[in-house]
């Protein structure tokens, strides 16, 4: 663990403000979301087709298609957060809409007679892969660490002077600096030897960390699978990513002292960081029919090229008591003009393989008669396959920075299998459906416990064309979160536990 963090620490001081690792598990590490049937069984569809979920999982459940349909999937997020952050424990909570597949599946039917290709089905739709809203708020006391160790490693890292610490580091150091939290560091005869910060670590400071993030990982895919003598079936969906992302940050450090001539009283940083991507990949698969109730799917997912543009703007506000007369604030938008800073990147995303198999009970002569089916995917992810690079090839020190990122990403993270079962029971018109899933940890340090499991269930109504389901997902999430990273101490961090409720009602007619 000891190596992540030091190269964790040196990429967070590489830049002002730049990507590091954790942006490329926004994009990697989500639970399966989709129509509301899908939700309530856990998330299958690598091999059980016949629903507009396919066209984001795998293609060729698209091809079981005889007739037309149009789906539209809105559904409510409940999330549930639980921290502890050395020793103390904090909890919020953060409801929101949110939104499954919905689109539109045209079919030609089985009109083709004497042809190998029996039928084929185009499918339009879009579905919600993650949801960014949430609250990621936590505090504590820490008498070992404190997020203005960042400022001093930059700072000295790039044997910056003082007309460098005022101006070069705006989103972050410089800020530090002119507020006083951070301050030059003299000699015996004067002169300047480094930097100092003004917090005092030896006897404590409160910490809390509050993070508002906004946005979502949404998908745009244009399907077409083609359905040969009812056996075998084949597609594939060109994807369109769109990602909104947001934070606002607000840390703050006090001190845990009653001392009013220790020159510390508090600092507080807010951070406003906004991204916007949009991108291409590819989905390809194939389902095979072995015998009447067997159905084996495999797919695999390209990685998607995204293209991103960010922006962000910070302040600082520091009171060091009578060390710098009480109370500064100083603004990144001060010192850029007014402006917000920019960045312009290109993220390439994980690949994905996913292997299923279906088992269909179904009365043949009389399809109204109960019938029932048990499915279960196993998906591997390759996490440390995320890779960032620069728009601007020419500008060498990005360059270089963007390559040490990709080689931390290898590092940090692994590839590791995630595994959803579930199954239906239907009476006539209506169904019932349970599932499961188990999403493992992303993360190559076995320190950083992470995982989450999936158990859900729904129902559903079909008749004359019309078809109502209703789903609950309860997601058990377990997590890390930083509050900063430092090279030269062990980074402390918060554990997050708690879950997420996943409400989904779809609405489909056939035509």
């Amino acid at each position: 663990m000891k190596s992540y963090l030091l190269a964790i620490g040196l990429l967070c001081s590489a830049a002002a403000w730049s990507q590091n690792p954790d942006y490329a598990l926004r994009t990697a590490w989500f639970t399966q979301n989709g129509s509301a049937r899908n939700v309530a069984t856990g998330g299958v569809m690598g091999s059980l087709g016949g629903e507009i979920t396919a066209n984001h999982v795998n293609p060729a459940g698209i091809g079981l298609f005889k007739t037309n349909e149009f789906v539209l999937s809105p559904g409510f997020l409940l999330n549930n957060n639980k921290f502890k952050y050395r020793g103390t424990d904090s909890s919020n909570n953060k409801q929101l809409f949110g939104y499954g597949a919905s689109g539109i599946i045209l079919s030609s039917g089985t009109n083709r007679k004497n042809q190998k290709w029996t039928s084929s089905a185009f499918a339009l739709s879009v579905n919600q892969l993650a949801s960014y809203n949430n609250r990621i708020q936590f505090k504590g006391f820490n008498n070992m660490s404190s997020f203005s160790e960042q400022y001093l490693e930059e700072l000295t890292r790039d044997r910056a002077d003082t007309n460098a610490a005022l101006s070069n580091y705006i989103f972050g150091s410089s800020l530090a600096f002119r507020t006083y939290l951070i301050d030059t560091l003299n000699g015996p005869t004067g002169n300047f030897i480094g930097y100092q910060s003004l917090v005092p670590i030896s006897t404590g400071v409160n910490q809390s960390f509050d993070a508002i993030t906004r946005g979502g990982y949404h998908e745009i895919a244009l399907g077409m699978a083609g359905n040969m003598e009812d056996k075998l079936y084949v597609g594939g969906s060109l994807t369109i990513p769109v990602i909104s992302y947001s934070r606002d940050l607000t840390y703050r450090e006090s001190d845990a002292t009653n001392n009013t001539n220790n020159d510390f009283s508090f600092f507080e940083f807010k951070e406003q960081f906004v991204s916007r991507g949009v991108g291409v990949g590819l989905k390809l698969g194939t389902i095979y029919k072995p015998k009447e109730h067997w159905r084996i799917g495999f797919a695999f997912h390209t990685p998607q090229w995204i293209s991103f543009k960010d922006q962000v703007r910070a302040s600082m506000t520091t009171n060091t008591e009578n060390y710098a007369l009480g109370t500064r604030t100083e603004t990144s938008d001060a010192l850029n003009s007014g402006n917000a800073g920019k960045s312009e990147y290109r993220l390439v995303t994980p690949w994905r393989a996913i292997v299923s198999a279906s088992f269909v009970f179904r009365e043949i002569k009389d399809t109204r008669r109960q019938r029932a089916f048990l499915s279960a995917d196993l998906e591997y992810v390759n996490y440390r396959g995320s890779r960032f690079s620069a728009v601007d090839k020419n500008d060498q020190a990005l360059t270089n920075y963007y390559t040490m990122v990709n080689d931390v990403i290898k590092d940090t993270y692994k590839g590791n299998i995630n595994f959803r079962i579930g199954g239906e029971l239907k009476f006539h018109t209506v169904m019932f459906r349970l599932g499961g899933a188990y999403y493992g940890s992303p993360y190559a340090d076995k320190e950083l416990k992470a995982n989450r499991f999936v158990a859900s269930g729904g129902l559903g109504y079909r008749d004359k064309g019309i078809f109502i389901d209703l789903s609950y997902a309860h997601v058990f999430n377990k997590d890390v979160q930083f509050p900063y990273r430092l090279n030269d101490k062990p980074n402390t961090f918060a554990t997050q536990t708690g879950s997420l409720g996943n409400i989904m009602l779809t609405l489909g007619f056939k035509f």
